[in-house]
């Protein structure tokens, strides 16, 4: 989403604020309202969010991408009073919050509130969006689904240890490609591929708790987003506005061909 610089822990201190117990906002649209508790449990997020709503950061900003039966998405500064075709999607405060990823309880449930971010290649430590964010409506999945998605889960785990370890032995790799050595290459990549697999044996096969299956077969959600993004708060009232707003017409770039408009206030 952002290339953005996050700020030192001391100027991070410097833009909290006075927060209340189970903190809530809420999300005036043009198409209704929507009010959504933040999580104690994720207080950088919190924070900032409470922080942006207080400066009146997201007043007149726009739902800017809406994706039927996957998100709403809202918060890029640059979307105020956007013409049509403007490209949308990189704005923001100017900083980055750091990771406060924890799928087992806070996950992505129908009406989660969570953190926008820029991919992995180009952001390894998933830190947020400064002021992008987006609400998940999803699907409702069958256990069977949920079942493929963590053997997919677990596919992935390996993987990424596979590359870690590559990552590890570059100069070797580089040196074995110089060299033209196919043999010497096959022999590594097969050493690695049984290092990676042991090694996520030791952190175990990815799985989702009863709770996130409970919640992802009878009220929806994305569940293949879990532990990728920061959920830091849920939909408290107001979920049939993301419903139709997630289900408006859209436009190049999943902009609403009728711009939803936002304004944000801190109720308590």
């Amino acid at each position: 989403m952002l290339s953005a610089v996050f700020p030192t822990l001391e100027s991070w201190d410097c833009i909290q604020i006075n927060i209340h117990i189970m903190a809530k906002v809420k999300i005036t649209t043009t198409m209704g309202d929507i009010t959504v508790r933040l999580y104690d449990e994720t207080p950088l997020h919190r924070d900032n969010f409470l922080k942006l709503a207080s400066e009146g950061f997201f007043n007149g900003a726009l739902f800017h991408r809406v994706i039927k039966d996957f998100m709403i998405q809202g918060g890029d500064p640059e979307s105020k009073g956007a013409p049509a075709g403007k490209n949308l999607g990189s704005g923001g405060p100017g900083y980055n919050v750091p990771a406060e990823i924890k799928p087992a309880t806070l996950f992505h449930k129908r009406g989660a509130l969570s953190a926008a971010r820029l991919g992995d290649e180009v952001n390894p430590e998933k830190e947020s969006s400064g002021s992008q964010f987006y609400i998940v409506w999803g699907k409702v999945y069958k256990a069977a689904e949920l079942k493929q998605l963590e053997r997919q889960m677990k596919m992935q785990q390996e993987q990424n240890i596979f590359n870690a370890l590559a990552m590890e032995r570059r100069e070797e790799i580089m040196n074995l490609r110089r060299n033209r050595d196919r043999d010497g290459l096959m022999e590594l990549q097969e050493k690695l591929g049984k290092m990676a697999i042991e090694k996520s044996k030791e952190l175990g096969n990815p799985a989702f708790t009863p709770e996130q299956v409970e919640a992802y077969t009878t009220h929806g959600g994305t569940p293949f987003l879990d532990g990728g993004y920061t959920v830091f708060g849920e939909v408290e009232e107001g979920l049939d506005v993301v419903e139709a707003i997630q289900n408006v017409e859209t436009s190049m770039g999943d902009r609403p061909k009728t711009d939803v408009v936002m304004n944000v206030t801190v109720l308590e």
